[in-house]
């Protein structure tokens, strides 16, 4: 399919509504389950990807989906598509238990391997970022007419932004190589926009991750001018094998720093 505005637009509207799905959920007294690998599943994560799952077959009947939530397939099926939606219907599940507001809706069009269209939405904040290759990258709030956003190329004391829920002996490593940083404690994807906004630059992630949680992310992050790269330095590459796993990686703005000198001394 081409990437247009049109499209780009259609995608953020079924990113809002589904994220204002979840905003009843967030502010009631919500059952919380546990998946097989312990990560927590509340009724708003559901709700987002039977919207999402809907409204994109309606957009695009013949792209197939790879959602958090929906059936697994297997790479037999998927090694043969050369575009597919990638969804986290609800990034940050712990972020949205705690209810400390950074929980993101994520949607991403990839194509043959590459996110090329990302959308991300984070309903407390009522804030969009959305962003397709050349059509660029973009931030907007509310009813605000969206604005275009880039990278910062300030690296000298440079935003080191740090999960709120995953962080490890690994990244407090990298952090003791850096002469000097500014620590940033951010959730979900939102990490990855606000590198695409330029209010911070650089994201070590040295623990286990998944394409649906980064997929929209990186998508626009590129756009916006910035990247994320595996401790090689190799873009990361969507269902390009039977694990939908990430290497650890590192998501930055300025790709003329050198970020991987503070991977090892």
């Amino acid at each position: 399919m081409e990437l247009t505005r049109d499209l780009l637009d259609a995608v953020c509207d079924i990113a809002v509504e589904a994220g204002q799905l979840t905003l009843p959920i967030y502010y009631s007294d919500f059952d919380v389950e546990t998946k097989d690998d312990d990560s927590p599943l509340t009724q708003a994560d559901l709700a987002a990807h039977r919207h999402i799952q809907a409204a994109l077959t309606r957009l695009t009947p013949d792209t197939p989906q790879l959602s958090e939530e929906g059936a697994e397939t297997p790479y037999a099926e998927r090694r043969g598509w050369a575009e597919h939606w990638l969804v986290d219907p609800l990034d940050g599940t712990r972020e949205f238990v705690n209810k400390n507001d950074q929980f993101t809706i994520n949607i991403a069009l990839i194509r043959d391997h590459v996110p090329v269209l990302g959308v991300v939405y984070a309903p407390v904040l009522d804030t969009l970022w959305f962003g397709a290759g050349a059509l660029g990258a973009f931030c907007q709030t509310g009813d605000d007419a969206p604005r275009r956003i880039a990278v910062s190329t300030r690296a000298d004391t440079p935003r080191v932004l740090v999960s709120r829920s995953h962080r490890g002996s690994e990244v407090d490593a990298v952090l003791a190589r850096m002469p000097d940083y500014e620590p940033v404690t951010m959730g979900s994807s939102l990490k990855f926009c606000v590198i695409a906004e330029g209010r911070a630059d650089f994201y070590p992630r040295l623990g286990p991750t998944s394409e649906w949680d980064t997929g929209a992310g990186d998508a626009v992050l590129r756009a916006a001018g910035g990247a994320i790269t595996d401790l090689h330095g190799h873009a990361l590459a969507y269902n390009d094998g039977d694990s939908i796993l990430n290497p650890h990686f590192i998501a930055f703005g300025d790709t003329e720093h050198d970020w991987r000198a503070y991977l090892s001394d």
